[in-house]
């Protein structure tokens, strides 16, 4: 399940499925699908680890995108190669910067909360139906009734 989360509203704005249990393929094509649902690209994505990729940090790059992707857990990360690693090199500077950090910092309040209303207030925690389709059209169910229960606490604010 991937989702792209609108940082200001904190509304989904791509919600995916994929049977890879990896991740790092599903980066581009979540960050495609916002793109279409939004009318515009991000500006910057933040990612979690599981999307690492010197593949993904070049599309980044070549799209104009500006990334925030977790190389690893702070202090488990692995040794980076100089020779092949450019973009990854590039990515483990600007998360060592004091803007990357907190820029970083911020995803676990933009798209985590995600889950965890999902998880607390919709109370979804397994899907009823089987089927690559029929899943992915559950997981899409999930993230409207997600998305009407945001935007009616935006409008009461």
């Amino acid at each position: 399940m991937h989702v792209a989360v609108d940082a200001a509203n904190q509304v989904i704005v791509s919600a995916r499925l994929s049977q890879c249990a990896a991740d790092v393929g599903e980066l581009v094509p979540t960050i495609e699908a916002a793109t279409r649902h939004a009318g515009r690209k991000p500006k910057s994505v933040l990612a979690d680890s599981g999307y690492r990729s010197e593949k993904n940090f070049r599309t980044l790059k070549r799209k104009n995108i500006e990334g925030f992707v977790s190389l690893g857990r702070e202090g488990k990360q692995k040794a980076l190669d100089a020779s092949d690693k450019r973009e990854t090199k590039r990515m483990e500077a600007r998360l060592a910067t004091k803007r990357g950090r907190r820029i970083y910092a911020r995803r676990k309040t933009l798209v985590e909360p995600v889950f965890g209303w999902i998880k607390g207030v919709i109370r979804f925690r397994s899907f009823s139906l089987r089927g690559v389709r029929k899943v992915a059209a559950e997981w899409s169910l999930v993230c409207l009734a997600m998305n009407l229960r945001r935007m009616a606490g935006l409008m009461r604010a």
